[in-house]
């Protein structure tokens, strides 16, 4: 079955930077999973279930329009989960509404946690390491217009491959 994931891809330069800062830190995960903010974690779908998914999320990529999104220094969830991660600090309420539109259209259940729009630069790692993370990306800013999402696939050895991306406030032809 293939595993899907939902998300805003964090767009160029800033994107491979902070996959370049991601594997210095030594998070294996830099090699497989580009920079975004998630929408919608990994989930199993049946390949017969792909295409009414796909008709799923662009009838949700229509709800919202275009949104300013800024990322803001750093932020973690330890000691609940060893994360650190480079922080939404504007466009908070459209990637919360956008979240709730996807995972309404994908009949998809409310997250273990509370939904908090992040950018993961640092996982599983060892305290210093996320330490490093936490005050290396502390003065990291970066604003850019969020006008997509992506469906991506996570493929065994390449990791997650965006297949189709769902343009906010288009209209349905």
């Amino acid at each position: 079955m293939p595993i899907i994931g939902v998300s805003i891809a964090i767009p160029e330069p800033y994107g491979s930077l902070l996959r370049r800062k991601r594997a210095e830190f030594g998070d294996p995960l830099a090699e497989t999973v580009p920079s975004h903010v998630t929408l919608i974690p990994p989930t199993e779908v049946r390949d017969d279930e792909l295409e009414a998914v796909c008709a799923s999320l662009e009838r949700a990529s229509v709800t919202l329009p275009p949104f300013t999104m800024k990322l803001r220094g750093t932020g973690t969830f330890r000691p609940v989960s060893p994360v650190v991660f480079v922080a939404v600090s504007q466009g908070i309420s459209y990637t919360e509404m956008l979240a709730k539109c996807v995972r309404n259209a994908l009949d998809s259940p409310e997250p273990e946690f509370p939904f908090h729009p992040h950018v993961t630069v640092a996982h599983n790692l060892d305290d210093a390491s996320l330490d490093r993370a936490y005050d290396d990306l502390s003065d990291f800013a970066c604003d850019f217009v969020v006008s997509e999402f992506a469906l991506y696939h996570h493929e065994d050895e390449l990791g997650w491959v965006p297949q189709r991306a769902f343009p906010l406030g288009a209209s349905l032809s």
